[in-house]
């Protein structure tokens, strides 16, 4: 499609948000003037600029909802856990494992690339969020840190290389015209390259702030304390009855062991499924299953402490898990908006399009426009494809981009002198990895809203020693491919 005015203002918008965005303040702002700005000058309509803005709000709370709705759910179960006092007996014996900051900073990136790695980091966040993460802060390891290692370990080293269920490398090797194996083989070797230098960066650089041998409730970070919600656990408890103490310890025991053993239950099915050939569970399927199962711990818990009063208290605990979760990430739902203009899937929903009308992408168009420009040269070919990735992977689904970054490696392959397979390996890292580890309106928000922690600063914290390693990776790509 040929750019037109509406293009170079959206360009405009982006590089605007971004710099914003370095400069640590919000974005909301920007992106709405610039969905309305976009809008107005693409169909010549003021009337279509307002429908725009909701339009794209719209849309951008039905494509994240589904995170929105498991934050929620997890977040009612493991309040409903607090109740009986489960939340301190299920962490227990994992605290006997994460010993100190630095083994539980081990244990959470491997356990997190594993999980990720067979299905996807949209089921294994609340899974490692829920029981990990609790211990591993207990022991010592700050809580941002820890959202760091889920989210590098996660959203970038295993769904960079999807190795296992190979979706992302057939995508960029059908565009490119290639075997996908060739690209499944070198995206795993990029993919581990890139997640083990940016998780040694993390490590050396919050080092100092991770307890050698755990820590108490009186030296947690503020946002730490939060995280554990110290100022409700002060409340008193001695006007309780005998009677609900008791029923809080037996409750309390069942479920400290229920609630674990139901969702290894859920790993081990999910592995079966893998290992006998299905796949079913993957992505939002295998978030749907755990949600569900989440769902119905809730009312079993609410019902065993509450009896008859669980008809209330459970629409109290849900309550409390959606006002967080839309307190958290709503935020999120107008910049996710405004990039979700980056690709024709969306467009015409946002602009009230026509069926038959072609449908611009903002975004992609740009770059389809600018590909003609690269020079014919290994590294500028390289780090060019790297770069497209990148800015891609803005509208959040690093996956939306791999067909464009496919097709570009296809085409300057041979001008360059180059395998198609390492380009279309490099632009696959720069996508997911753009998508799903600096982007705060990607899956990075369900991370961010477990840990309570604002997905704007994760983003940010992100974005140094994903961008650093990406660059070191593409080189040793380059010249040994």
């Amino acid at each position: 499609m040929e750019l037109t005015f509406a293009h170079w203002v959206y360009a405009i918008v982006t590089v605007s948000v971004i710099a914003t965005m370095l400069f640590r303040r919000g974005v909301v702002l920007p992106v709405i003037i610039g969905t309305f700005l976009v809008a107005v000058i693409y169909k010549g309509s003021l009337i279509a600029g307002f429908q725009a803005v909701f339009n794209a709000n719209l849309l951008a709370a039905k494509e994240l909802f589904s995170i929105f709705l498991i934050i929620s759910l997890m977040i009612a179960l493991l309040n409903s856990l607090k109740d009986l006092g489960a939340d301190k007996r299920l962490i227990g014996p994992i605290e006997k494992v994460m010993v100190n900051g630095h083994i539980s900073y081990l244990v959470l990136m491997v356990t997190t690339y594993v999980i990720s790695l067979f299905f996807w980091p949209t089921p294994a966040v609340p899974l490692i969020c829920a029981l990990l993460v609790p211990a591993a802060v207990r022991a010592g390891l700050p809580v941002m840190t820890a959202a760091m290692v889920i989210v590098i370990a996660g959203q970038g080293m295993a769904l960079s290389s999807d190795y296992i269920m190979q979706v992302a490398p057939m995508l960029s090797a059908k565009a490119a015209g290639i075997d996908k194996a060739m690209v499944a083989d070198k995206t795993l070797v990029l993919s581990v390259i890139t997640g083990v230098l940016a998780l040694s960066y993390v490590y050396v650089a919050h080092r100092k702030s991770i307890v050698k041998n755990g820590h108490h409730d009186s030296s947690l970070k503020p946002e730490d304390a939060a995280f554990f919600g110290v100022a409700n656990e002060l409340a008193a408890t001695a006007e309780e009855s005998a009677e609900i103490i008791q029923r809080k310890n037996t409750w309390g025991k069942v479920f400290a062991v229920l609630v674990p053993l139901s969702m290894l239950g859920v790993m081990i099915y999910m592995f079966s499924t893998k290992l006998t050939g299905g796949s079913g569970f993957e992505g939002t399927d295998g978030a749907a299953f755990i949600g569900g199962v989440a769902t119905l711990l809730l009312v079993l818990a609410t019902v065993a402490f509450n009896r008859i009063h669980a008809l209330d208290k459970i629409s109290e605990h849900l309550t409390e898990g959606f006002v967080f979760a839309f307190r958290a990430m709503a935020p999120v739902i107008p910049i996710a908006g405004f990039f979700f203009m980056g690709s024709s899937d969306f467009t015409g929903t946002i602009l009230s399009l026509d069926e038959s009308a072609a449908k611009p992408a903002f975004l992609f168009d740009m770059i389809q426009a600018g590909q003609a420009y690269i020079p014919e040269n290994a590294f500028i070919a390289g780090f060019g494809l790297l770069i497209v990735g990148l800015i891609t992977g803005l509208d959040g689904s690093g996956f939306s981009g791999l067909p464009l970054t496919g097709a570009l490696s296809g085409a300057l392959a041979n001008g360059s002198h180059m395998d198609p397979s390492t380009l279309a390996a490099i632009g696959q890292m720069g996508a997911i990895w753009g998508g799903g580890t600096i982007v705060a309106w990607s899956s990075l928000v369900a991370v961010a809203g477990f840990l309570q922690l604002s997905p704007l600063e994760l983003a940010r914290k992100n974005f140094i020693p994903v961008v650093a390693s990406l660059f070191i990776a593409t080189l040793i790509a380059i010249l040994i491919w």
